[in-house]
């Protein structure tokens, strides 16, 4: 695991205070300046509300699901002109910006799934490609194989901000609880999942998986979201979600509308919500049982 401090180049940590998150909820087309122009639009709009942190959705910068398309338009980070863009925008705002993530090409025949969080004066603070591929089959026949274009990334990663540390986490990931422990263990107090994800499994999902993973490590959640239909075909369930480390709902997108939602963190909640039910430190680290170990039962139990 990564955890830069990146807050050496915004200042040292200070204590931390009360700030304004914001998540843009977008509907990315299959045009990079497109989406860099509407994305930073509503990130204009977020910091003149006066939000310090401001997080986009997974694949800001290009929404594609042609594989030929993809890859004709991906671009490598040292050249992709969204990453210049949006290092520019943070320095110029003076905005802790998080990308949620782009479509970042890594080889001829791979892309990653990568987000990218800037620090106030535009630095590059810290990356995290996305883990947990989504190969899934939905009821309804979407068919959805993330693993034939993306690399999956193999660390987890996290960055220190002025009111604590950031546990990066894109879309998919939110279903593996194992990941938040391990970030909440590495000193993690506000998880993020910037995502895409479907209607069907939106529906089902979202704000179920993603208030668990808040109270689980008593931790803020934050969610940008892509929401409505996109050009490439797809269509996503927004409602892009702040939650508290009590597990409620600050700040809520609709499942239509494009838009800018935010809400005041004070990082005492965190705190507070450990305070009150100290399941943080009551975690025992425990070794799993071998896989063939399926008779759990006291030999003293089993009849004679």
């Amino acid at each position: 695991m990564t955890a830069r401090n990146a807050s050496a180049a915004a200042g040292p940590l200070t204590a931390p205070v009360p700030f304004r998150a914001a998540l843009i909820q977008m509907c990315a087309s299959r045009d990079i300046d497109e989406n860099i122009r509407s994305a930073s639009a509503m990130i204009r709009s977020a910091a003149a509300d006066g939000a310090q942190y401001v997080q986009t959705p997974e694949v800001t910068n290009l929404m594609e699901m042609k594989s030929a398309d993809l890859f004709q338009k991906a671009e490598p980070q040292d050249r992709n002109r969204a990453a210049a863009a949006f290092s520019e925008l943070a320095r110029e705002l003076r905005i802790w910006l998080h990308i949620g993530s782009m479509v970042v090409r890594v080889s001829n025949s791979k892309v990653a799934n990568r987000a990218f969080v800037f620090a106030p004066d535009g630095t590059l603070a810290e990356t995290y490609d996305k883990i947990h591929m989504f190969d899934v089959a939905l009821p309804g026949g979407e068919h959805y194989r993330e693993s034939k274009n993306y690399r999956p990334g193999s660390q987890a990663a996290a960055v220190d901000l002025p009111w604590g540390r950031l546990g990066l986490s894109i879309c998919y990931d939110m279903r593996f609880a194992g990941l938040y422990d391990h970030l909440a263990v590495a000193g993690a107090t506000f998880m993020t999942a910037p995502s895409a994800f479907t209607v069907p499994t939106g529906r089902a999902h979202w704000h179920v998986l993603l208030r668990a993973r808040a109270v689980e490590t008593q931790s803020f959640m934050l969610a940008a979201a892509q929401v409505g239909q996109h050009a490439c075909g797809r269509q996503t369930y927004g409602h892009s979600l702040i939650i508290s480390p009590w597990g409620e709902v600050l700040a809520e997108g609709d499942g239509e509308s494009v838009g800018v939602i935010a809400a005041d963190i004070d990082p005492a909640a965190i705190g507070a919500a450990r305070t009150k039910v100290p399941s943080r430190s009551h975690a025992v680290d425990f070794k799993r049982l071998p896989a063939s170990h399926v008779d759990i039962t006291r030999e003293s139990s089993k009849p004679s």
